[in-house]
């Protein structure tokens, strides 16, 4: 996996306090340390993050209207971000510079109830200041289908599809 260094800035940890509704009396002046999950926004120093943007190459962007960048091809045709969780083994604080290292967790399969299999995928991100000490641990839980099922468009005669139906992924 992969191993990336992010400083903690006061005015990054403005930004993304705003971005997420907090008040600037909450974490606006740095002194309060970070909001619970600011160690997500991390990512965009990772130069494997699929996300980020990268000079000379498309970017999907966020937009509705994305820049031409395909989306990677997976089993089921997409994946779901299923879960996030946060372990804090102290603070995070303005001016701490944290590596962060994922490693892969666990990985188990369940039957979908549409037919098909989902497999579960877990990325656990450990994030340690200069000195080495543990400062959070990450967890996330993806799930991939192993097929995509067609769904019933509303307004389908007797369920079927109508001409604009759409397709979910099996459950």
């Amino acid at each position: 996996m992969s191993t990336y260094t992010f400083p903690v800035e006061a005015g990054a940890v403005l930004l993304f306090s705003r971005a997420v509704g907090y008040p600037d009396s909450a974490y606006g002046d740095g002194t309060a340390g970070a909001p619970p999950t600011f160690t997500q926004s991390g990512a965009q120093f990772d130069p494997e993050f699929h996300l980020r943007p990268k000079y000379g190459e498309p970017w999907r962007g966020s937009g509705r209207t994305p820049s031409g960048l395909p989306i990677p091809a997976t089993p089921g045709g997409g994946s779901l971000h299923a879960e996030q969780s946060y372990e804090y083994h102290r603070p995070v604080r303005v001016g701490d510079v944290l590596t962060a290292v994922q490693i892969p967790g666990k990985e188990w399969e369940k039957a979908g109830r549409r037919g098909g299999s989902l497999t579960f995928r877990e990325t656990i991100t450990e994030f340690r200041d200069a000195t080495g000490e543990l400062v959070v641990t990450a967890r996330s839980v993806v799930v991939i289908p192993s097929k995509v099922v067609e769904s019933p468009a509303e307004g389908g005669a007797n369920g079927a599809p109508s001409a604009e139906g759409s397709a979910a992924v099996a459950q």
